[in-house]
């Protein structure tokens, strides 16, 4: 089984329209809603690779009784999310069909009190008891410390279960320092990490900072992974058009899939670029196009990167 944290869980709207013009109103053409949050999105994508997967995190009120309400028949995920008091957040993605662009306005989540942090802490050390592989993904809800993803690493590591850390800021910050087995920041997070602008320079630098294995999101130019077996850099066979919400949670799904699979590096990175690309196509935020996904798997382009040293 793998185990996805997702400490600020959503409910993800999207919303079409013609064209997104600034101080008007807008006639809304489609709406889809979902569950979501980081964590949510890459246990969506693992399920319908057929792996056997356990959603926790926290959720509360109407929003989060919707967001369960999603996830109930989901074959192959289990809901282990634990109820707090406050609201679980929306996310609103808005789609403008003209130009193809998607403008994102996500809510904080709700006020996390101590208690509830705590009866997490012993959810958690529950659920990693048989877990393969476990992923901490997203932002914190207020009140929930900024060391929170450090605390969970340590606490994995303890247990024997590979950790891939999907956050950003001083989260992701203490979070390395705990040295999990993978990071996964975009180019703007590794940046901030590292103060570096310079991907192959950055991926290092992560690296003495912790974590094992660094695989950074491009954007356009795809993945680059360094790890103490290598280096690879994969990338799309052409440039996508589309709405790139959860592209990057679709990736995270393929190389925590790719990890429990044994799969070798070039291998994990296709699948995780194929998977995030076709999350691209899709018509709705977050979801993945399985008939792009299966054509683009081969296509996907896998060379040698940097040093690993």
């Amino acid at each position: 089984m793998i185990l996805t944290v997702t400490l600020n869980t959503a409910l993800d709207l999207t919303y079409r329209v013609r064209s997104l013009r600034p101080h008007a109103s807008h006639r809304v053409s489609e709406v889809v809603e979902r569950p979501g949050g980081k964590g949510v999105n890459v246990a969506r994508v693992l399920a319908a690779l057929g792996h056997e997967v356990t959603v926790t995190g926290f959720v509360g009120g109407g929003t989060g009784r919707a967001i369960r309400d999603g996830l109930a028949g989901i074959a192959g995920l289990t809901d282990a999310l634990v109820p707090v008091a406050g609201a679980s957040r929306r996310t609103i993605a808005v789609v403008d069909e003209l130009s193809g662009d998607t403008t994102q306005l996500n809510e904080p989540g709700p006020q996390t009190a101590p208690a509830e942090w705590g009866t997490f802490l012993d959810r958690y050390e529950e659920l990693l008891d048989g877990v393969r592989a476990v992923a901490l993904c997203g932002s914190l809800p207020p009140g929930v410390p900024v060391g929170a993803y450090a605390h969970l690493v340590r606490a994995a590591r303890a247990h024997g279960v590979p950790v891939l850390l999907d956050t950003s800021g001083e989260p992701l910050r203490r979070g390395v320092a705990a040295r999990p087995e993978l990071i996964k920041p975009n180019a703007d997070e590794l940046a901030e990490l590292t103060g570096s602008h310079e991907p192959s320079r950055a991926t290092q630098d992560a690296r003495r900072r912790g974590a094992q294995t660094v695989v950074a999101s491009l954007g356009a130019q795809g993945l680059l992974a360094v790890s103490p077996e290598g280096s690879w850099q994969a990338a799309p066979p052409a440039p996508l058009h589309g709405n790139p919400t959860g592209a990057g949670d679709s990736a995270v799904a393929g190389l925590l899939s790719g990890l429990v699979e044994h799969l070798s590096w070039p291998d994990r990175l296709a699948r995780a670029v194929a998977l995030s690309a076709a999350t691209v196509m899709a018509p709705a935020a977050g979801e993945f196009d399985r008939t792009a996904y299966e054509q683009l798997l081969s296509r996907v382009s896998v060379g040698e990167g940097i040093s690993a040293a």
